[in-house]
């Protein structure tokens, strides 16, 4: 990190692809001296940024998230846009680091001078996000990018923090009709803006129109995510590239729909507050594990042996912290 943050923030403006690099790679640091250039860095570029189309898009593993990115990636940039995908990968429980590799997945894009993209471990992070995706996502707005894809790991429980900093979800799923749909969560149907069967081509063609109108049936009977916007599902094919005009087409008439009712800069303003409190909880968790150290190790030993119950270690190390003077600081 040789270049100060206001070099930095100006390198990232005109739109240089190597310190946006660099500035995600700050962002997501976490020494202590990182976070205070990283901190300095979002404060020049945040103005800059908040224009983009954000799109979340989750599915099962093995659906076709990265081939359906590529796929409309490419139509968006044909389209004229500038976009950014932010994909989160499963990571290593040793090293930290990403198994997957989204660039090498979606190599045509990559190719593009109009593209960026960005694998990011996901670390010990609920939710199927990296810990500094939204700020990840202000440095690539910032760049130019109008539209932004976050990838997602897959569809979980914790999976929908996705649309904690989205304003649209697109929701990926296989052609299973009836089966695959028990096998989603009902709280993420709910959440999805779009519902794409993928593989909508050849001999799946027609267990991907029966899996549409599955869930057309399904998002019928919940309650949207956003007032006079329910859910819609379509039919798409990453490999032969239908449907997906049709899809773009969707998620741009949404947000200009959130955007002209008011509804885009309320969801926006709650997605701040949010990211507040997420940063508050983490950075809690953080100090905690610094001042406990000892007494948190050996807590954990303890609860691991079926020694000590799991809320009483916890109230213990609460209480160690809150005594300790470094609290206060």
């Amino acid at each position: 990190m040789t270049a100060g943050p206001a070099a930095l923030a100006q390198a990232v403006r005109v739109g240089d692809r190597r310190a946006l690099a660099r500035g995600i790679t700050l962002v997501e640091s976490t020494r202590p001296d990182h976070r205070e250039q990283a901190e300095e860095l979002l404060r020049i570029l945040l103005p800059y940024a908040g224009r983009a189309v954000r799109v979340g898009v989750s599915g099962t593993p093995g659906v076709g998230k990265s081939t359906l990115i590529e796929a409309l990636g490419l139509l968006v940039l044909d389209r004229g846009h500038r976009l950014a995908v932010l994909a989160i990968d499963p990571s290593s429980a040793r090293s930290g680091g990403s198994i997957l590799g989204d660039k090498t997945r979606m190599a045509e894009l990559a190719r593009r001078d109009e593209a960026f993209i960005r694998p990011s471990p996901a670390g010990e992070t609920l939710g199927g996000v990296a810990r500094r995706t939204r700020e990840a996502l202000v440095l690539c707005e910032a760049a130019g990018a109008d539209v932004v894809f976050v990838e997602t790991v897959g569809v979980g429980q914790s999976e929908t923090a996705v649309a904690a900093m989205t304003d649209l979800f697109l929701l990926l799923v296989a052609p299973g009709g009836g089966d695959e749909l028990q096998g989603i969560k009902r709280g993420i149907m709910e959440l999805a803006d779009v519902v794409a069967v993928n593989k909508a081509d050849g001999d799946l063609l027609p267990a991907a129109n029966r899996a549409v109108a599955a869930y057309r049936g399904a998002l019928q009977l919940m309650t949207p995510r956003h007032r006079d916007l329910p859910g819609v599902a379509l039919p798409v094919s990453s490999v032969e590239g239908t449907g997906l005009d049709g899809l773009w087409d969707e998620l741009l008439r949404r947000r200009s729909h959130l955007e002209a009712h008011g509804e885009l800069a309320a969801m926006r303003a709650g997605q701040a507050r949010d990211w507040m409190w997420t940063e508050v909880r983490e950075g809690l968790i953080d100090r905690t594990r610094h001042i406990a150290g000892d007494l948190a190790a050996q807590m954990e030993r303890a609860v691991g042996a079926g020694h000590v119950l799991p809320h009483v270690a916890a109230a213990r190390i609460l209480e160690h912290v809150l005594r300790d003077p470094r609290a206060d600081r």
